[in-house]
């Protein structure tokens, strides 16, 4: 079983994040870790929670109404 440290996989999500990509993190230390970089990225995203982990959107301004 491979083990990666949460901070090496939420700096992968991340990149995915802003590359315009859906990530998901299932473990809530990882979903933690992830909202706290997203918040200080500022990165516009939606979170769709269940109860076995988390879909982490961007929100990209072209494709959204904000109106």
């Amino acid at each position: 079983m491979l083990i990666m440290p949460y901070y090496k996989m939420r700096d992968e999500k991340l990149a995915q994040l802003r590359n315009g990509h859906t990530a998901y993190a299932e473990s809530r230390e990882l979903i933690r870790i992830l909202k706290r970089g997203i918040e200080k990225e500022q990165l516009r995203v939606h979170y769709d929670e269940t109860q076995k982990g988390c879909w982490i959107i961007p929100l990209i301004p072209e494709k959204c109404n904000y109106t």
